[in-house]
């Protein structure tokens, strides 16, 4: 059972300006049997529940619902994905009635009175891509930018924010180093081709973005990386500090380096601690994960850490001397235990920061529904609603109370503490 390190929950309140949000992506809650990577990886049979993302969440043919949910909880942003393969079916081809219906779903939004964020790339590729090599190959970063454009001109006019990749470290991480995940590679080579390649892309994403914006008149547009950053903290000894520093430096220090050029902010998706340890042994790579200190842990084992994201957030937001988001956050708890604890503490640290000063623009909760969550399916259960697959029916859960009174009132009052955190 998760109990926050802080043990008296204090009423605080945040900017008025302050993006209270929840993010999705197409992926993930669209549904709709598309030609991508993701569907061939469940084929093949590599999802723990067997489930596939051709059902998910039907959002594509519940859009009008979906939204009536984010009005119910009141939310003043929603972050939601483009998917590339029903946008581009095909090498040269753009489907337009596709990008009607996602021009219909974000002027829905804006007439809501929700402010969308717009990301453009969520580890998914269409097969047509992914079949000529991904990101490693050399026109990979034109045929993006060219997608992009197509979204753009689209669009463009209604998105005042953007993500042009979320999380390019366990992207490539999981796809071409460990290979659990689309393309399935086992290559350090491959890798750092695609992360250049990956770098391109989202540098061109965003000159589009700019000329596009301008033209539009959305010359306060802002554009963005959503990095997933995990503070790693050594084991005592020598040996682990210096492997601890080197799986930071790898996995997330030369991302944010390489794609935070041009950028307007900082994307951050936190949601773990890892202690690194050296280890000799067969197998391990020198690497030995070490247990959580507290045993505060959610249902898919990640520890529970809240004060890490102060940590992080000190150390990049002065590293890129960009204004943060927090573009994710959450927890899976299918029992609805400690979510809003969970969100309470996390935002707590937000307010403390911009206390002392830190540019914080914004919090979106991952995520709106239970979904397909990659590799774990349908089991992990990270929603403020709670999804029933066979039936498509959403209801609302306690923890998603707690958001719709946060942003009711623009932060936590007693009567909240005392309801939903005790």
């Amino acid at each position: 059972m998760y109990v926050s390190s802080d043990l008296a929950p204090r009423p605080f309140s945040l900017p008025p300006e302050f993006q209270l949000g929840v993010a999705t992506s197409a992926t993930q809650i669209e549904g709709g049997e598309l030609q991508h990577s993701w569907t061939r990886h469940a084929e093949h049979g590599h999802i723990k529940d067997n489930s596939t993302p051709v059902r998910a969440c039907d959002h594509w043919n519940r859009v009008k619902q979906d939204t009536g949910l984010l009005r119910e909880l009141g939310v003043n942003s929603y972050r939601l994905g483009i998917e590339w393969a029903r946008v581009q079916p095909e090498r040269g081809r753009f489907d337009e009635q596709a990008l009607a219906r996602y021009r219909d779903e974000i002027q829905l939004l804006v007439d809501s009175g929700i402010l969308p964020m717009v990301t453009l790339h969520h580890f998914t590729n269409p097969l047509w891509f992914e079949d000529a090599g991904g990101f490693t190959a050399k026109d990979a970063p034109d045929t993006f930018a060219a997608y992009v454009e197509a979204v753009v001109k689209a669009v463009g006019d209604l998105v005042p924010q953007w993500i042009t990749i979320n999380e390019p470290n366990v992207y490539l991480v999981n796809g071409y180093l460990f290979g659990i995940w689309p393309p399935a590679k086992n290559s350090m080579r491959e890798l750092r081709k695609a992360a250049r390649g990956l770098t391109v892309a989202s540098q061109l994403a965003a000159e589009v973005i700019r000329s596009g914006r301008s033209a539009e008149g959305f010359r306060n547009a802002e554009i963005g990386v959503a990095h997933h950053l995990r503070v790693f903290e050594p084991l005592p000894g020598r040996l682990s500090a210096l492997t601890c520093r080197r799986v930071e430096r790898e996995f997330q220090e030369r991302f944010v380096d390489s794609m935070s050029e041009g950028m307007d902010f900082l994307g951050v998706n936190y949601y773990t601690r890892e202690r690194i340890g050296f280890s000799a042994r067969p197998g391990e790579g020198f690497i030995r994960r070490a247990e959580s200190e507290n045993g505060a842990r959610t249902d898919l084992g990640w520890e529970i850490y809240p004060t890490g994201l102060s940590t992080l957030l000190r150390r990049y937001a002065k590293r890129t001397s960009l204004p943060v988001i927090i573009t994710e956050n959450g927890a899976a708890d299918a029992g609805d235990h400690f979510r809003a604890r969970f969100i309470y503490d996390h935002l707590r640290e937000l307010h403390l920061l911009m206390e002392e000063g830190m540019q914080i623009g914004g919090y979106f909760h991952w995520t709106l529904m239970d979904n397909f969550e990659w590799l774990e399916g349908e089991s992990a259960r990270f929603g403020l609603y709670e999804c029933n697959f066979e039936t498509q029916q959403r209801r609302i859960r306690a923890s998603g109370e707690f958001f719709q009174d946060l942003c009711a009132a623009g932060g936590v009052t007693h009567e909240m503490i005392s309801r939903y955190l005790f």
